[in-house]
């Protein structure tokens, strides 16, 4: 299966703000997730996706009331039980990037236990293998 980008698209409100003025951390992390999320689910049945670790949500610069970002999610490689998701933030205007990092999920069963889901991801893109590389270096 060649990776898929889904993309979703936030405008960051008064109420999304921290006490700086910024977009929330907390917030962008529920974004987050939630759009890695997505992408993992896209494969499988979402009832049958937990996530597991959010790994190195690397905030780069501050994100301005009014923003509209996009959030840019796509499935970078799959183990056994296991779907990795890369996810970027991007100003939806200038393409400068706000936040990047990876998220496990886990295929389970009902009772919530790893079962295989069968999924293979092909990379052929340069950078896509590069993602790919990083997610297996991910504990």
């Amino acid at each position: 299966m060649k990776l898929r980008t889904h993309i979703i698209n936030r405008l960051v409100k008064g109420e999304d703000l921290n006490h700086h003025g910024t977009l929330f951390a907390g917030k962008a992390a529920m974004w987050f997730v939630e759009s890695g999320f997505i992408a993992a689910a896209s494969l499988t049945k979402p009832e049958n996706i937990v996530c597991l670790n959010v790994h190195g949500m690397l905030f780069l610069r501050p994100v301005q009331n009014g923003a509209v970002i996009r959030f840019e999610s796509k499935v970078v490689l799959a183990g056994r039980t296991r779907l990795i998701s890369h996810v970027r933030v991007v100003d939806n205007n200038t393409e400068d990037l706000f936040v990047e990092g990876f998220i496990t999920f886990i295929h389970v069963d009902k009772n919530a236990r790893g079962v295989p889901h069968g999924i293979v991801i092909e990379a052929t893109d340069p950078v896509d293998i590069d993602l790919q590389k990083q997610a297996r270096g991910l504990r």
